[in-house]
């Protein structure tokens, strides 16, 4: 079976990296061969979180490759593509695999669709606003990491729709005895595009790590400013995420109470419960899933929740210790890619035939 996969990113991109590049040896072994072809290369993915401006010479290049990629289409079983094959352009290139019977899935991991039915721009929410429900309507299934993704497939008319959280690698993420005498860390994983969620914490952070009792780790963030907070910013690197994580005492996720956030999957979570430590995190779309309330970790809505959980979890250490096997064992049940490959698996074979 032969697969031409569409990718936003390469490698260097979480969602590809994730929800398609570590799969890619376990498809290999069940007798599906897989062509990546990336739009936006890792330079495009360094400007973006360096906040330089992207060469629309690139984009336009990347784009151009694509439509080329297309040509291609009837060569392949099935196409699996990430999200959409044009951003910020018509469903164009889905209209025509449909109109040549070339079969896709696409994969959602992001409330993408939002980008354009809430945009602030009239004319994008004209032009664009249904576009993802066109895609989703074509698709011989859509894959979604939530519920929140799944309830806007199957209200576009989608003929399929699976579920598939996006998941770590169990091989990766191993499970390290924690100094006692270290100083409580309060920990969070991320990119400079999400590190504005921390702002809300700001109060909360500062009341538990006054006089010393607790210290902050950011990976990945960029530079943060959180007044009263002893901060310390750590690079992201797939090398290094996992023993980075490793020196967290707690994991944290902050997220507003807004549509594209409730279309977040998580991920997180289940890194620093794959790490066998409790989780905080605010009550909006799946985390409300992933975190059970008081057994591998809480759902924090205010500052007082935030403090609360937080001195709770600094002050007692065989509270942090039970519920990071809790958040361990689900992960092993559920969130892992030794357990979602095989459904993947399966999926792609069902699609590549209707």
């Amino acid at each position: 079976m032969r697969v031409l996969t569409l990718t936003r990113y390469s490698r260097l991109g979480a969602s590809s990296r994730l929800r398609t590049y570590q799969y890619l040896p376990f498809l290999k072994k069940h007798g599906i061969e897989v062509e990546v072809a990336p739009l936006l290369d890792d330079d495009y993915i360094k400007e973006l979180y360096s906040g330089k401006r992207r060469k629309k010479i690139r984009i336009l290049r990347a784009y151009l490759q694509r439509a080329e990629q297309l040509f291609r289409a009837k060569r392949f079983d099935l196409l699996w593509i990430e999200k959409e094959i044009f951003p910020w352009l018509p469903a164009w290139g889905e209209i025509l695999l449909d109109a040549l019977s070339v079969p896709y899935v696409v994969d959602y991991d992001d409330a993408i669709f939002h980008n354009y039915d809430l945009h602030p721009n009239r004319l994008v929410r004209f032009c664009l606003g249904t576009k993802i429900d066109q895609i989703m309507r074509r698709a011989a299934v859509v894959v979604v990491g939530n519920d929140y993704l799944g309830d806007r497939a199957r209200r576009a008319g989608a003929k399929r729709v699976e579920y598939l959280p996006t998941v770590v690698d169990l091989e990766r993420y191993q499970v390290v005895p924690k100094p006692r005498e270290a100083p409580f860390t309060i920990g969070w994983i991320g990119s400079p595009a999400t590190a504005p969620y921390l702002q809300c914490l700001q109060p909360a952070l500062s009341e538990v790590c006054k006089n010393g009792k607790a210290r902050v780790v950011l990976v990945g963030s960029g530079p943060v400013e959180l007044t009263g907070v002893p901060v310390t910013v750590l690079p992201w690197s797939e090398d290094s995420e996992v023993e980075a994580i490793q020196s967290f005492d707690v994991g944290l996720m902050p997220l507003p109470d807004e549509p594209w956030e409730r279309g977040k999957c998580g991920y997180k979570l289940i890194q620093y419960m794959a790490c066998c430590l409790p989780v905080i995190a605010s009550p909006v779309g799946v985390n409300k899933q992933i975190v059970e309330q008081g057994v591998n970790g809480f759902l924090a809505r205010d500052t007082a929740d935030w403090v609360t959980a937080l001195n709770e979890l600094r002050d007692n250490a065989q509270l942090r210790e039970a519920m990071g096997r809790a958040g361990r064992c689900k992960v092993e049940k559920q969130y892992c890619v030794q357990v979602t490959a095989p459904r993947l698996v399966e999926l792609l074979h069902n699609a590549a035939v209707r």
